[in-house]
């Protein structure tokens, strides 16, 4: 397989057609990545088992105002779940229109409008849900038995066998990476193949098994390429934080209300920047994997020329 055509082709496809931008921030709606992580460090040493008097307060404010205004924490859990409902829809949507989009462009259509790329996507929704669904039952209940296991054999062996723990993580990074490039070709089969849930999948570790090399390239260039565009593209909001961190520690707190209001709007003036590379980025990925599908299994026809602008017909010679 060509890889520099792939790559190529893609970038091609989603600059002519940009309402593919829109797609891809979409999809990124479910792949949001949560950078967890305090730094905080707290100087306060107990140890009779008692908790800091700040925590106590702060657990018996806690109490207080969740008995008396328990009516808007169960909304706001409600709505947490509204959101994530409604993200998991935009995210499959989203998926499956780039796939729709990419293969459309293939075929040599000249145009992409969001409503009926939409209208084309909603067929598949369900498959591709129902996919996604049962990989994430399965991992869950594999996570919950493996962690059963441990602490059981933890505790026969007095803590001997959480030290398998490590070698076990360092071998689930390839494992994870393997499965989420089988899903990725079974969505795709899905669209492009019209298959159901179970034979998506199946096809998806025939193309894999099938042609192994030419994805395991594809995902090094695409997953880690991607990983280090938006690495790149966090930078600025490093270079806003850092300041405040810096000075949060110089001061220890105290007048902090100007520094904090300008890096929020400096972040708030950013993210629609981050929001839109990302969707560029996640539209791009996805192109790249539904051409390699479309190249390693011979699905497509001939891939139709793609011009960012389409030339005048030739002019009839005028007779005198």
């Amino acid at each position: 397989m060509n890889y520099g055509e792939v790559l190529t082709r893609a970038w091609k496809i989603i600059w002519k057609f940009k309402v593919l931008w829109i797609f891809g921030i979409l999809a990124s709606c479910g792949t949001g990545s949560g950078n967890g992580g305090g730094g905080n460090n707290f100087s306060y040493q107990f140890s009779s088992g008692e908790l800091p008097p700040q925590v106590q307060q702060f657990s018996t404010n806690i109490e207080q105002h969740f008995s008396s205004l328990w009516w808007i924490f169960a909304l706001l859990i409600c709505l947490a779940c509204v959101l994530v409902i409604l993200a998991i829809v935009l995210s499959t949507i989203g998926k499956i229109a780039l796939i729709k989009g990419t293969l459309k462009a293939e075929t040599g259509a000249e145009r992409m409008g969001f409503v009926e790329l939409f209208k084309e996507s909603t067929p598949y929704f369900w498959r591709v849900f129902g996919l996604s669904l049962l990989f994430f039952l399965v991992f869950f209940v594999l996570i919950m038995a493996g962690v059963l296991v441990f602490m059981g054999a933890a505790v026969v062996t007095f803590g001997i066998a959480l030290f398998c723990l490590v070698p076990l993580c360092c071998l689930m990074i390839p494992l994870m990476w393997a499965v989420g490039v089988i899903l990725e070709q079974a969505y795709i089969a899905i669209v492009v193949e019209e298959r159901g849930i179970a034979d998506g999948l199946s096809r998806g570790w025939e193309v894999v098994k099938a042609h192994w090399e030419p994805m395991l390239v594809m995902s090094v260039i695409l997953i880690f390429g991607g990983m280090i565009l938006m690495l790149i593209l966090s930078v600025p909001m490093f270079l806003v934080m850092f300041p405040l961190f810096f000075m949060l520690g110089l001061t220890g707190g105290s007048n902090m209300t100007a520094p904090l209001v300008i890096g929020g709007i400096c972040f708030l003036m950013y993210l629609p920047i981050l929001i839109l590379a990302g969707g560029i980025i996640k539209a791009y990925v996805q192109s790249a994997w539904t051409l390699t599908f479309l190249r390693v299994t011979g699905s497509g026809a001939e891939p139709a020329p793609l011009e960012s602008v389409s030339s005048p017909p030739p002019l009839e010679p005028v007779n005198a």
